[in-house]
């Protein structure tokens, strides 16, 4: 140790500080763990609302006794409830569903470090102990995968907050029979990546998939001297800056990405929209059974008649029966010129008497229904400490 560098020792203590945190939080998935597998004899909801916003409320108080910001705690630990719900989740659906969790054979978009790699990973970490990672160049060939057996599970992007739904993804559902059994949201950063020392006026060519160009138009149009070049995907790109090596390449990745190419980051927080997020879904051969103590979302795929009103007739019926719907998506028929078939989302489950009901009564009404999918919902609302 150097004695002339007193941070050393400071550094030395915080290490050992953050270690102790991860090994309590370690200890705090566990026994949520053990709190699931009682919920599972006991049918209770995974969530008690009222009892996180009472432990956030104490939990505050608490942290100002020891000067600690109260926004500070209440993002803290609403990270560490959802967290907590996730795994619970899991577990309640393993045990429904008598999910293999052994290993998987996961697929997605592009080389290792696109943003479908590492989402894949994540839901993987939740599921299973051991994946088998399989990239693809396309969104055809990750179903493909899937279909032709070669995979278990296809991860891919379907919305996101700043570009809106992938309609590509949407179009491939009309004909896959693959069902959706889960979702997940990532939070999405872009970065500009370089090789070694440069700045952004050196760069003259930046790489990326179209969807990252689009969600970081305003800083992209400051520099009209760069060239846009398309890749396959984020990670197609970082790939083909390493292997440039060049300071006037650049791509536009993530940095979770960047670091398996070697790359540097040069610039973070690029996204005409602070809070960029993508969801992904999850498909998989065969459909899944939802535990009713856990929030479920399920996806529908319609075709109305032709006449005035159709849509709205169809949507009157999930009101009648009062089912939320959180996502209306219309997409053109294949072959079909002017006619377009709806993806609508529903917060529910398929098997609750509501559902049902409402579904018997739109077959009736409309020309094609068929259900994607009904899933865990990835969506757990942060509770408020203050709101009664």
């Amino acid at each position: 140790m150097n004695l002339n560098d007193p941070l050393l020792a400071l550094r030395d203590k915080i290490s050992s500080v953050d270690e102790k945190i991860l090994m309590l939080l370690a200890e705090r998935r566990t026994i949520a763990v053990k709190i699931a597998q009682i919920k599972l004899v006991t049918h209770q909801p995974i969530r008690n609302i009222e009892r996180e916003r009472k432990l956030l409320a104490n939990l505050v108080l608490l942290g100002k006794k020891h000067q600690l910001d109260e926004h500070y705690i209440t993002r803290l630990f609403q990270q560490i409830i959802e967290d907590s719900v996730l795994t619970q989740q899991a577990l309640v659906q393993k045990n429904v569903n008598h999910t293999n969790t052994l290993a998987a054979r996961i697929a997605f978009l592009g080389p290792k470090g696109s943003y479908s790699h590492i989402s894949a990973r994540q839901y993987a970490a939740r599921h299973f102990k051991n994946i088998v990672e399989i990239s693809c160049l396309k969104f055809q060939d990750v179903i493909h995968q899937v279909e032709n057996s070669q995979a278990d599970y296809a991860v891919l992007p379907i919305e996101n907050t700043s570009s809106g739904s992938i309609n590509d993804v949407y179009d491939l559902l009309q004909q896959t029979s693959l069902s959706i059994i889960g979702e997940l949201t990532q939070s999405i950063d872009h970065c500009i990546l370089v090789v070694g020392n440069t700045d952004l006026q050196q760069i003259e060519i930046v790489y990326s998939h179209p969807q990252p160009f689009q969600q970081c138009s305003q800083f992209i149009n400051r520099f009209p001297h760069w060239e846009i070049r398309y890749t396959e995907s984020t990670a197609a790109a970082m790939e083909k800056v390493a292997t440039l090596h060049l300071p006037k390449a650049a791509a536009l990745g993530s940095e979770a990405g960047g670091e398996l190419y070697d790359l540097r980051v040069l610039k973070r927080h690029l996204a005409n929209k602070k809070q960029n997020h993508t969801r992904f879904i999850i498909l998989a051969r065969k459909s899944i059974t939802v535990s009713n103590q856990i929030p479920a979302k399920t996806t529908l795929l319609m075709v109305t008649g032709q006449q005035a009103g159709a849509l709205v007739e169809a949507l009157l019926v999930l009101r009648k029966h009062k089912l939320i719907m959180s996502k209306l998506e219309s997409r053109p028929i294949n072959d079909n010129p002017w006619e377009e078939m709806f993806y609508i989302d529903i917060q529910g489950n398929v098997e609750s008497e509501s559902l049902q009901l409402a579904l018997q009564e739109l077959k009736c009404l409309t020309r094609t229904l068929k259900v994607l999918g009904c899933y865990p919902s990835d969506n757990v609302v942060a509770v408020d400490p203050h709101r009664k």
